[in-house]
């Protein structure tokens, strides 16, 4: 893989120049998706890991809900269902890519995606090696031979007791978030240029009890004003009933984008995970028909994303106020605003708040390619013949939901 072949010509040079101390490279997977088959991300990053032992850290999270007779009997890949590391974040010194996407090769070609680099961002890149580092500490770790141990003192996630490891575990991290608001208050508190834009890390980890992104969402949600407009993406489109009530509910108007069946990242996949993307759009229909039953049809739009050969897995928000035709507002990251993001995986985005006109241009046309690739959600779209959802999808799709 061409990222790992990068890393070991960097660490390799690093240590013909002499400067191996300088140059430390740390990776958090997660331990159930990066185990997954024969070849994997474990056994990819193992010979640098052989090879440059001082300088490489592997960390793998293992949620402590799969546990016992659940593990044991759960085979691979249904086993992520019950929870994973999902946070895309990329650091490279101050500065830092943060994103919905994983570093494979599909992402590189034909899926869709959303990438925002913040260069030279000291504080925010300082918080995120921070929360890497403290998830890796409560983490397995990779050792050269392709065994997992646990830091010297930390609880086991599924052989521990599993209150105990999300007590230990909730309060490293938030020694990262705390840390990380006394000195944005210190900063604040020193003189210097008012700046035009804001950056603000959201962190959801429900396992382990910290919910600040769901918090700020809501509140994001419930304030946003009438004849205000957010745009909304998921790739998965599968809201929580709190999110589906608050949009409902609200006075903003909102136009959410999601995959249509044929870009679904599960559209021809075998067996079971076939039926995810009929599952989808039965969770689509239904949203649609309490859109309808609601009247609000011109004030709540679903689109769905069409591109030939290529997958949808963007996620995010942009927010317009009211009489502005530029966003001030957006969140990127790795949650999909469903189930899953809020209570089973371990989560993080960004709110960008701005009133740099520049930045605000750029985040809109982002915002309008994605909506340029999109038709409008009506009532025939679900009427399709190549829409039929079969009966015992609709029937399995209730007791489900929850895992995708």
């Amino acid at each position: 893989m061409k990222q790992v072949d990068c890393m070991e010509e960097a660490l390799r040079r690093s240590q013909e120049n002499g400067d191996a101390p300088d140059l430390k490279v740390s990776i958090l997977l997660d331990y159930t998706r990066g185990s997954r088959g024969q070849t994997n991300s474990r056994t990819m990053l193992l010979p640098l890991l052989q090879r440059f032992v001082s300088q490489m850290r592997v960390s793998l999270y293992h949620t402590p809900d799969l546990r016992g007779l659940l593990r044991l009997l759960v085979p691979q890949r249904f086993n992520e269902t019950i929870g994973v590391q999902h946070i895309k974040v990329y650091l490279f010194d101050d500065s830092f890519i943060i994103s919905g996407a994983n570093l494979s090769d599909s992402y590189f070609t034909n899926r869709q995606d959303r990438y925002v680099l913040l260069d030279n961002c000291s504080e925010v890149a300082d918080f995120f090696s921070d929360l890497v580092e403290a998830m890796g500490d409560v983490s397995l770790q990779l050792q050269p031979d392709d065994s997992v141990t646990m830091l010297e003192g930390m609880v086991h996630p599924y052989n521990g007791n599993r209150q105990d490891f999300s007590a230990a575990a909730r309060k490293r991290i938030m020694e990262v978030v705390n840390t990380a608001h006394v000195r944005q208050q210190l900063l604040n508190g020193s003189e210097g240029e008012e700046g035009d834009t804001w950056v603000f890390p959201l962190v959801q980890m429900k396992p382990l009890g910290i919910q600040v992104d769901e918090q700020v969402t809501q509140r994001l949600l419930t304030d946003a004003g009438p004849d205000s407009t957010v745009f909304l993406t998921s790739g998965y489109f599968n809201l929580t009933r709190a999110y589906m009530r608050l949009v409902l509910g609200a006075g903003a108007r909102y136009r959410i984008l999601t995959a249509s069946p044929e870009v679904n990242g599960f559209f021809g996949a075998k067996g079971i995970a076939g039926a995810i993307p009929a599952a989808y759009t039965h969770i689509a229909s239904q949203f649609y028909s309490q859109v309808c039953r609601l009247g609000q049809q011109e004030r709540v739009q679903l689109h769905e994303y069409h591109r030939s050969q290529w997958t949808f897995h963007a996620k995010g928000l942009w927010y317009y106020l009211q009489g502005q035709d530029r966003p001030c507002l957006t969140l990127i990251g790795s949650p999909n605003f469903g189930y899953r993001s809020v209570h089973r995986d371990l989560e993080a985005q960004i709110a960008i708040v701005t009133e740099n006109e520049e930045l605000q241009s750029r985040l809109q046309e982002e915002q309008e390619i994605l909506y340029q690739r999109s038709s409008e959600v009506s009532g025939s779209t679900f009427e399709r013949p190549d829409r039929h959802v079969k009966l015992w999808v609709k029937l399995v799709t209730p007791l489900i939901k929850n895992f995708f």
